[in-house]
């Protein structure tokens, strides 16, 4: 099994980082395949919603998203990791998820209607973290997750949801929440 795991803060080693390090230890640890990408080490743009994957579900703009497009089509199981900014995924991360944009046009095309009520490729799932504790925090990036996972022709299953955590590796000093990431890594490979 193939696992990816997109690092989606702009800071390094901070408590999204973590927690997606060591969910990825735990899916490493049945034996399952582990790659990565660092949003924040990709040179590119944003969709700029040329139509040039229309017809061949392929993205026609060169730069790093085009080292991304092969992991993800590899990729069984998907991990979003970022952190929360005004309620929002960062741009970093957004930006990969919009430039998805091609594998969504490649499933319209590969895909009829009917076959694409079910979900062939995978699992999609979500860590997100945030300082703040609002009611309806998480409820913009699920849908946002949702629909990523759609165009890449993956279910969406859920995923960590944290609030408070608001110090840079406050996540560190939470073994309880730590060991829970790593035990929810095993379980992404084994649902």
């Amino acid at each position: 099994m193939k696992v990816l795991g997109i690092y989606g803060s702009p800071r390094k080693g901070g408590n999204t980082d973590q927690l997606l390090d060591k969910v990825l230890e735990g899916a490493r640890s049945t034996g399952a395949e582990i790659a990565t990408v660092y949003a924040r080490k990709l040179e590119m743009s944003g969709c700029i919603e040329c139509g040039g994957c229309d017809k061949t579900g392929k993205c026609v703009v060169k730069d790093d998203m085009q080292t991304v497009y092969p992991i993800l089509d590899e990729a069984d199981v998907v991990i979003i990791a970022s952190p929360i900014f005004f309620y929002g995924l960062t741009a970093q991360v957004k930006a990969v998820i919009d430039r998805s944009q091609a594998m969504w046009s490649k499933r319209m095309l590969e895909k009829t209607p009917e076959e694409r009520k079910t979900y062939d490729k995978g699992r999609g799932y979500l860590i997100a973290v945030a300082a703040t504790k609002g009611k309806n925090l998480f409820d913009g990036v699920e849908m946002v997750a949702r629909y990523f996972f759609d165009a890449l022709d993956m279910s969406y299953e859920g995923g960590l949801l944290l609030r408070g955590l608001e110090k840079r590796k406050a996540v560190l000093e939470d073994p309880e929440t730590l060991k829970n990431a790593f035990d929810f890594g095993i379980n992404v490979v084994s649902p």
